[in-house]
């Protein structure tokens, strides 16, 4: 069975809610996220496998692909997302389930079409050449389905997951969004915390759970995120923001990142991180009316949704507007078009939403 989309209706979405599906992928995001409780990007656990090192290689041909596809500046160049990202998603999608075999040749062909899906997805649509907090969680499920094959062991490679593979796997998602300008997915970005990525602000919660000396109130000082920037991710992201946004403050672009800077304790951030991922991710429909169901990612018994929708590897022009589509003015759904923020100043635009964090 090729995976297919099934959540369609507030119905499914409340089986969904109460699945055992949804609760073991949020638990394998919760383990993740402890695994690097305490520890700087390069504190890796030792040894690292070859399991590991073979997913840096894919993560490393992702790369050559995009540099494949420069981008063609000229006078009408978009101030919105540049076409050249087609090109780039074109190969990605023609070689994602070549580039998983290579990388773990024990995987059965079953198991690879399984799994190439979330891989193409992971990198934004190819049609609005835009990202955000839904592609990001195709990777995560990319991730799972591995763990699920018995690629990845728990107590071996957890840590590093998050620590060269996800890292990676940012960096990489930083020059596609900086290279063709992807927009944000819909039309607010990810909850004011950044305008295409959610799990580094909460994995980098947890590495900061447990620092003597670094609190919340950290991110407004300069020389702190300069300083911090190498060594965790929240620090990272802070710095990026600021690289690319045209207000001086978190306050202006970014309140609710500047809200949480209000927390007395990472530990209660992190918390309240896992909160507002299962809240504003995993239970809205205008984001999970995308998500793929298969065989490691069972649907919920009693969904009806359509017939379903199944990955070919091909996206119509019109697939983000199929019958019983749920639009959305924020989140991650075809929202209103609007720059990133390479391209314009208007993306700076938030929307306050409440913090589950008390």
């Amino acid at each position: 069975m090729i995976p297919e989309k099934r959540l369609l209706t507030p119905e499914d979405l409340e089986l969904w809610d109460k699945s055992q599906t949804k609760h073991d992928l949020l638990e394998f995001i919760e383990k993740l996220a402890k695994s690097v409780e305490g520890h700087e990007n390069k504190q890796y656990q030792e040894p690292i496998t070859p399991q590991i090192e073979s997913f840096m290689g894919l993560l490393k041909s992702v790369n050559n692909i995009i540099d494949k596809h420069p981008v063609v500046q000229d006078a009408k160049s978009s101030r919105f997302g540049k076409i050249e990202f087609r090109d780039f998603y074109d190969e990605l999608t023609s070689q994602s389930k070549t580039l998983i075999s290579n990388a773990y040749p024990s995987l059965t062909e079953d198991q690879l079409d399984q799994l190439y899906v979330y891989l193409d997805e992971s990198w934004g649509n190819k049609q609005r050449i835009d990202y955000g907090s839904g592609h990001e969680l195709n990777f995560l499920c990319l991730l799972y389905g591995l763990h699920k094959y018995k690629i990845f062991d728990e107590s071996k490679d957890f840590t590093n997951m998050v620590l060269k593979i996800f890292i990676e796997y940012l960096r990489v998602m930083r020059i596609l969004e900086t290279k063709y300008w992807l927009e944000p997915a819909g039309s607010h970005g990810v909850w004011g915390l950044d305008d295409y990525h959610f799990l580094p602000f909460l994995f980098g919660a947890f590495q900061l759970a447990t620092h003597k000396h670094l609190k919340p109130l950290s991110i407004h000082n300069e020389e702190l995120v300069e300083m911090f920037q190498d060594k965790y991710l929240y620090f990272s992201c802070v710095a990026f923001i600021n690289s690319v946004k045209t207000s001086t403050s978190l306050r202006f672009h970014s309140p609710m990142l500047d809200d949480i800077s209000g927390v007395k304790k990472w530990s209660k951030v992190a918390e309240g991180m896992i909160k507002m991922y299962r809240a504003e991710v995993l239970s809205k429909l205008p984001i999970m009316q995308h998500f793929y169901f298969g065989e490691f990612l069972q649907c919920p018994e009693g969904v009806l949704g359509s017939k379903g929708h199944k990955h070919t590897g091909v996206v119509g022009e019109d697939e983000c507007c199929e019958s019983g589509h749920v639009h959305s003015s924020w989140g991650d759904c075809c929202g209103i078009k609007i720059p990133s923020a390479f391209a314009a100043s208007e993306s700076d635009k938030k929307v306050h939403k409440p913090l589950p964090f008390d």
